[in-house]
């Protein structure tokens, strides 16, 4: 009979316990389950700070502008929100997105919401933080096509009000208008893009916050052994994992692919990074936070579902298999998940007037 991965079981395990030393401490009554989930979760903070990095609204306001500005691209067509749609959940919903040219992009766009807590960027981690990540799609040229930093910025400093605006967010450097400013006020205004929603009430004491349903699904996601890659703040984003561990994800997700969505069927994951064979098929655990916004799932983008996806973890991950109750349970849990996008996110700001000295795209 298989068994669960032993890093899970140790780790949830110590966290069940460390719960359960909390609640003897205790003089009122404890509720077990939730203090058992507030060893393995956080509640998510209100601003993702990164204590190294400066932080004020001019900067928060110069990278909302630039998030949304398309002429950050070769075209002036493509944006961070075509790929990352705040009004959706931070995705685009498509298996893998449209870039310059209409290129396909190889991999699922994951949501940007949240996405500061992560313990790095990209699906095999090659960018450290937010910051790093913004760097790469402004020149990829199956993305936004630019084709160098310089040519970048140029096309920036021509707008007098991305100048003003780059002078005051960045008061103390001699050179506020810079590739990597440009790319730190965008991380900066991605570390307000949280999403609170019930099961930060549950963590927050508020025992009444989730129903009897819900408190099962949380239950059934805990004995699982979920946690073990879908904890913290995020519900996600901290570990790495073989996607894998029982038999290859592509069999278990072939079902779900036809000649019309078109999957990558072995994409190596992190060993396209490292090199090192023990990061084949190697991925970073997605945050489940607004997973049941976040369609389509996996890597790929193959499966639609949310209900099949957690079949296809169940049993590909732990050789297991879910009961219809169960999955009942699990899918009510997921949607106390489902927060509100911070108000601010989505209004649009108005963006500095293109001048008639603006770059202009090529004929490529």
């Amino acid at each position: 009979m298989r068994t669960r991965p032993i890093v899970w079981v140790i780790g949830v395990g110590f966290a069940v316990a460390m719960a359960m030393l909390v609640a003897l401490a205790q003089d009122a009554p404890a509720d077990p389950l939730q203090q058992t989930a507030q060893a393995l979760f956080q509640p998510l903070p209100e601003v993702m700070l990164d204590p190294d990095r400066a932080f004020s609204d001019e900067l928060v306001e110069l990278g909302k502008m630039l998030y949304y500005d398309p002429r950050l691209s070769l075209s002036g067509f493509v944006s961070c929100n075509s790929c990352h749609n705040l009004a959706t959940y931070g995705v685009d919903n498509l298996p893998t997105s449209l870039g310059h040219r209409w290129a396909v992009g190889p991999r699922n766009s994951p949501t940007v919401l949240n996405a500061a807590l992560h313990a790095a960027q990209f699906w095999d981690g090659r960018a450290a933080d937010v910051e790093e990540q913004a760097q790469g799609p402004v020149l990829n040229p199956i993305e936004m096509a630019m084709p160098h930093e310089d040519y970048t910025i140029e096309r920036l400093a021509s707008m007098p009000g991305y100048v003003d605006a780059f002078a005051a967010a960045y008061p103390d450097h001699a050179e506020a208008l810079t590739y990597v400013n440009m790319a730190d006020a965008i991380g900066a205004f991605e570390r307000t893009l949280t999403t609170p929603d019930r099961f930060d009430d549950f963590l927050n004491g508020d025992g009444a916050a989730l129903s009897e349903l819900e408190r099962e699904g949380l239950q059934v996601f805990i004995d699982y052994g979920c946690a073990g890659c879908h904890g913290g703040a995020a519900i996600g984003g901290t570990v790495f994992a073989r996607f894998g561990m029982v038999e290859a994800y592509w069999e278990a997700t072939r079902e779900f692919v036809t000649i019309d969505s078109p999957t990558m069927p072995m994409d190596v994951g992190k060993f396209a990074v490292t090199q090192r064979q023990e990061d084949l098929y190697v991925f970073k655990a997605p945050s489940l936070r607004n997973i049941t916004r976040t369609y389509p799932y996996f890597h790929d983008g193959s499966v639609w579902d949310l209900r099949a996806a957690n079949e296809i973890m169940a049993r590909v991950q732990l050789g297991r298999q879910m009961s219809e109750s169960e999955l009942d349970a699990l899918m009510a849990w997921y949607a106390t998940l489902e927060g509100e996008i911070p108000a601010h996110a989505l209004q649009l700001p108005v963006l500095p007037a293109s001048s008639m000295e603006t770059p202009r795209p090529s004929n490529r």
